[in-house]
Order: C-alpha cells, then structure tokens, then sequence
C-alpha cells in the first residue's frame, strides 16, 4: 500500500501548499478510500466521518454507479433488436466480396457479446479475429532474389 494521504476537509489547518488538508490516520472511525492508480499502484486516503470530501467521493461513487445501471439497462432493452438488425444486413452482403470477413467477424463479435453477460474477453476476440483474419504463411514455391 502507499502512504496514506490526507483529505481535504475545510475545517483543518492548511498545508504548505495552501491546500486545506484533514490528518485522518488509520482507525476504527475513520474511513479509508482506495484505488488503483493508473501505472498499478495503490493509493489509499484516510477521511474522518465529517469529511466534505468522504462526503463528495461517496456522491460521485454512487452516482456513477447508477450511471452504469441506467446504461446497463438500456443497452440491456437494446441490444437484441440492434443484433437482428445486424443479422439481417450481413446476410444481405453478397458472399466472396472483399467486406465478406469484416461482415462474418463483426457478426461473430456481436454474437459473443449476446452470449456473454459481461465483456466478450480478449483472449475470444483474439480467436474470432485469428480464424477470420488468418496470418498470412510464407509460400515455400515463391523464393526472393
């Protein structure tokens, strides 16, 4: 873990910065936030229970979690009629035009997703792509100078 870092609360002193700061240490009234930084380390802050910013972090906590739910629930409703759209378009595209494999490979794609309850993982992306984009093997018959 990282070194705790102190909250900011308006009714604790200032620190050499200006910047209004609350010493919250570890404890069993005290509320600890942690997080994963971008690069993959951990930060955690301490915040005693009358903290504005325990107070701002737990409202924007929530409302992002309900952001997600509102937007789960309307792909959710979505979703289906958006895939047989898709289904019907693809198999409008005449097959052995140039559009074939980026057809059959959004198509698979989609069709993943529909089977999934979570993200379709990269490792099933990899496949689809790899079967419908094979590598292209060296030919032995043709030689360089």
């Amino acid at each position: 873990m990282g070194k705790p870092v102190p909250c900011a609360d308006t009714s604790f002193p200032r620190d050499s910065r200006g910047k209004e700061v609350c010493f919250a240490l570890p404890g069993p009234d005290n509320t600890r936030v942690a997080y994963v930084k971008t690069g993959g380390g951990i930060s955690e802050t301490w915040h005693t229970p009358d903290c504005p910013a325990l107070a701002i972090t737990q409202i924007n906590m929530e409302e992002g979690s309900k952001r997600v739910r509102e937007q789960d629930a309307w792909a959710r409703g979505v979703f289906p009629a958006a895939h047989e759209r898709l289904r019907k378009a693809a198999a409008a595209v005449p097959a052995g035009t140039a559009a074939q494999p980026f057809v059959d490979a959004l198509s698979e794609l989609v069709q993943a997703q529909a089977d999934t309850d979570g993200f379709v993982v990269l490792h099933r992306w990899a496949e689809i792509l790899e079967r419908q984009f094979p590598p292209e093997l060296p030919d032995p018959d043709r030689t360089t100078e």
